[in-house]
């Protein structure tokens, strides 16, 4: 199609995003405030020095210079930058979570309904074909209705360290609390997957173990200075140095030698002991979901686990589906009348598609480059299905902090008061 695309974060998942279009379409412009970020883009993207940009103001002067915009900066940011985008008439690819702020995502969806323009959240989970096929199982009706499901998000304890203890999501006044950060993806998948919107929330969680209590007896503010790091699981050394040039050490410099590693280590958060950090957010949650079609959901977020990987159990009135996204593999097992029936079970290993996300990722710039060009919009990821999601999440958080039940359809007229306010 030959589209012009301007890249906003040069971050991992805005290059992630960006090298999925390139080089069928063009990368014509990038805005990082990174320096080394910025001219590996600009590098890699072949955009020329009056294209790359310190700041979204410098670009946004420029007017309307591209078709669409990949802002995939810091969740704070998306407001201002996505709201500016649609001022001057792009299309936009919107990195998750939308904004921290429920309002500010509802202000997004109104402007881009009024002004016409395509918005697509990154919600990748949509576009694997784990989910597709359990969603596919669910709409065939062949087990009957879904009553209630279990789904727990296994966050993996080096990536919690890395990115919510140590990392740029470790706090809620800098980022996002963790149930919007990382599991707007899940609400998004239990909505999607329920076909309902909820009805009311309740959720449990805290930081219990990623804080100065449980630091071991002598050790250190950073791993190098540490005296007891040999026996520490979290030495900053065992999490980046064996995996130099894979994520996440690619994250902490773009120097991938032991020698450029180490000198982060040194003066980067990404050294920093992590029960010495200033980390806020939750290591577990725990969310109960009430849909208005009558299903039940329970939603559990672990930062204590071996792996990255989400597991579910969706419990209908014919048979259950379980799913391990990681071994990819769902099992469709219809019930016996009695225990020495032999099994009714039917195992699909879905079809793997190269692509972070087990392909999730590939689908969604599929999807999105594809909207771009079709008057007939239709993506599985808009702005108006992707808030719902969002006011989930928020919900979630508010009432964990409150103690308290949100009633969703409360909650959303109070939030359309304040934005007509």
């Amino acid at each position: 199609m030959d589209l012009k695309l301007a890249l906003i974060g040069a971050g991992q998942r805005g290059m992630i995003y960006a090298r999925h279009a390139y080089p069928s379409e063009d990368i014509v412009a990038v805005v990082e405030p990174d320096d080394s970020r910025r001219t590996a883009a600009a590098d890699e993207f072949r955009i020329p020095l009056e294209k790359q940009f310190e700041s979204v103001d410098e670009f946004y002067r420029l007017g309307k210079i591209c078709d669409a915009v990949i802002v995939s900066s810091m969740d704070r940011d998306h407001y201002a930058q996505t709201m500016r985008a649609l001022d001057l008439g792009y299309d936009i690819l919107l990195e998750k979570p939308i904004s921290p702020s429920p309002e500010e995502s509802l202000r997004i969806q109104r402007k881009a309904n009024e002004t016409g323009r395509k918005v697509i959240v990154c919600h990748v989970l949509r576009y694997t074909n784990f989910f597709a096929e359990i969603k596919k199982i669910i709409d065939s009706q062949e087990l009957g209705k879904i009553v209630t499901i279990q789904h727990n998000e296994n966050i993996g304890n080096f990536h919690m360290a890395h990115s919510f203890v140590r990392g740029n999501w470790r706090r809620s006044d800098l980022a996002s609390p963790i149930i919007m950060q990382k599991s707007c993806h899940d609400m998004d998948i239990l909505a999607w997957l329920v076909d309902s919107q909820a009805k009311r929330i309740s959720s449990y969680g805290s930081l219990t173990y990623f804080k100065a209590e449980n630091a071991p007896a002598g050790s250190a503010e950073r791993c190098l200075d540490c005296k007891v790091a040999a026996n520490c699981r979290f030495d900053a050394r065992k999490a980046y140095l064996p995996i130099r040039g894979q994520w996440p050490a690619t994250v902490i410099s773009a120097d991938q030698s032991e020698e450029g590693l180490l000198q982060a280590l040194a003066t980067s958060p990404y050294g920093r002991c992590v029960y010495r950090l200033d980390n806020d957010v939750c290591d577990h949650q725990v969310t109960v979901i009430e849909f208005k079609n009558g299903v039940t959901a329970t939603f559990n977020l672990s930062g204590f686990t071996n792996k990255m990987y989400r597991t579910l159990k969706i419990m209908c009135e014919h048979g259950e589906i379980r799913g391990d996204d990681n071994l990819n593999i769902i099992e469709v097992t219809r019930f016996n009348s009695n225990m020495a029936e032999p099994v009714q079970q039917t195992v699909i290993r879905p079809a793997t598609v190269s692509g972070g996300h087990n392909g999730g990722d590939t689908g969604l710039m599929n999807d999105f480059l594809e909207n771009l060009g079709n008057a007939d919009f239709s993506s599985r990821s808009s702005i108006d299905m992707s808030v719902e999601s969002h006011i989930m999440a928020y919900a979630a958080e508010e009432a964990r902090i409150t103690g308290t039940v949100i009633d969703l359809d409360q909650l959303k007229e109070r939030l359309q008061q304040s934005i007509l306010a």
